[in-house]
């Protein structure tokens, strides 16, 4: 009952309905089927059967089946396109905090201790951003994120104040490109297939699957056979919705960058804590 509430819902809400592949799969199968279906049992009466029409249907169902296809086509490059971008800025961002926490030893060593603790917070916070988690702890996550960014930041302005060299000018770059490569992350996590490239993929599929029940001339004592293409389709769009959801689908980015640079600056203190580092 829950699930057909989501899928609803989720018919009004493209992007949130976009971050559950599978309720995308589940209204793409009803709706795809119900199109062959309606397209068989109810246009299908309005059907002339001389051979010219059967002629200029083949021609239009074949064009119709060409257009999906490359729509479908499009739309998947354009989630792996944004899947790769995620991933590498997963690896920009482990660069980052890795070089910053090298150039921490140019600071004063009181200041350098307490930006290598902070970077250490910051990764395991780094790392968790990546895991899948609810909406709630995920926001979580986020703002703890951004209270170690200005920790951080806060702890090297008095030295970059004070002392105007070209060392520190270094340390607080690296610091900016933490900082920085973090938004960038954020950034690509956001930028998701646009709503209006899934309503006419939408269309042109639910289009194609009534001219394939249409032109069916066995439907009844084929319907099994004819029920594949809808469900080919609906695979296809949950593929593309679970590459294209960061955090909803089965396919989501390893952090093995953040972990092995993890591993490699700090020995393991326990499992990692969602809200406040290791524990």
């Amino acid at each position: 009952m829950s699930l057909k509430i989501f899928c609803i819902q989720g018919l009004f809400n493209i992007p949130h309905l976009a971050n559950s592949p599978l309720a995308v799969f589940a209204i793409s199968v009803i709706a795809l089927s119900a199109s062959v279906w309606f397209g068989n049992t109810v246009l299908s009466k309005y059907r002339t059967k001389d051979t010219e029409t059967s002629t200029d249907l083949g021609i239009i169902q074949s064009a119709t089946l060409t257009l999906l296809g490359l729509i479908i086509g499009f739309t998947f490059s354009m989630a792996i396109a944004r899947y790769d971008l995620r991933q590498n800025y997963e690896e920009a961002e482990a660069n980052a905090i890795g070089t910053e926490f090298l150039r921490a030893d140019l600071l004063p060593s009181k200041t350098a201790d307490a930006v290598k603790e902070l970077l250490i917070a910051y990764l395991d916070q780094r790392i968790l951003f990546y895991s899948k988690q609810d909406r709630e702890t995920a926001k979580q996550i986020i703002q703890r994120t951004t209270e170690l960014e200005n920790a951080l930041w806060n702890e090297v302005l008095p030295i970059a104040r004070s002392q105007s060299t070209p060392t520190i000018a270094l340390t607080i770059s690296g610091m900016n490109d933490v900082i920085n490569a973090r938004g960038y992350t954020q950034a690509a996590w956001w930028n998701r297939i646009p709503t209006a490239a899934w309503w006419l993929m939408a269309a042109i599929a639910i289009g194609a699957n009534i001219l394939v029940g249409f032109g069916a001339r066995n439907f009844k004592s084929n319907i099994g056979l004819f029920m594949i293409f809808p469900m080919m389709v609906s695979i296809a769009f949950f593929l593309i919705a679970d590459i294209d959801s960061p955090r909803g689908g089965v396919i989501r980015i390893d952090p093995r960058n953040l972990i092995d640079l993890k591993q490699s600056i700090s020995p393991p203190n326990g499992p990692l804590n969602p809200i406040g580092g290791t524990k």
